[in-house]
């Protein structure tokens, strides 16, 4: 059996890139990073100030020392705070669906949005979003929904200084604007995992940075 036929999810990844990709490429409005190695797009205004303003008050109420699968907090590979909002409370849920609308994923398939805060010196060192599917982890991942496809980040407040989403493998540092969303695909065109998705969260340098993160899989998320 060739490789490319035994990587997890890879036909619903492709599936999932295709359909995203036409319907973002087709608004002029949305622009994409002008990078061959990756599909990632920006959306300005996606949330007004009163929305990120609100979201911002919501975070400081969530948020705990942020875990990963690999890494404890102590280790210093991500040291924001973050924590998931109340999926059934009707303002994350209207801006939930407003996510799904845009990309044209099924509801079912994003996970519950998650609010982020960097105070000075926190950062979230170089990472992809796409799970590893020879670590112990993945076994519990693909039972709950399979493989990430899409991100969709938010920008909430401004940052005095630092605090980019960097995409090192391509060059790219995204500057934190309040309201706009990012938006990428974790896979190539072929739905193998990209590698050239490494990003990582820039130490804040002065200020304080809040974003909302949705993730979606290629199946029903549990």
């Amino acid at each position: 059996m060739a490789t490319q036929d035994i990587i997890p999810d890879r036909d619903a990844l492709k599936r999932m890139g295709e359909t995203v990709r036409k319907r973002l490429t087709a608004d002029p409005e949305i622009y994409r990073v002008p990078t061959d190695r990756a599909e990632i797009f920006a959306i300005g205004n996606f949330l007004s100030p009163a929305e990120c303003q609100r979201f911002v008050r919501m975070i400081d109420v969530v948020a705990r020392p942020s875990a990963l699968h690999e890494e404890a907090y102590a280790s210093g590979f991500r040291t924001s705070y973050s924590g998931n909002f109340d999926p059934g409370d009707p303002f994350v849920r209207g801006i939930s669906r407003r996510i799904d609308d845009l990309l044209g994923i099924n509801p079912k398939c994003g996970e519950t949005i998650q609010g982020q805060r960097y105070l000075p010196g926190q950062e979230f060192k170089p990472h992809n979003d796409w799970f590893y599917t020879s670590e112990k982890y993945w076994n519990a991942e693909r039972k709950r929904g399979g493989q990430r496809s899409w991100t969709a980040m938010a920008f909430l407040n401004k940052v005095a200084e630092g605090g980019h989403t960097h995409f090192s493998e391509i060059g790219a540092s995204i500057e934190p604007k309040p309201g706009v969303l990012l938006v990428w695909n974790n896979a190539l065109p072929d739905g193998t995992p990209n590698e050239a998705t490494l990003h990582a969260g820039t130490p804040v340098i002065s200020g304080e940075k809040y974003v909302l993160t949705k993730w979606y899989r290629t199946r029903k998320w549990t």
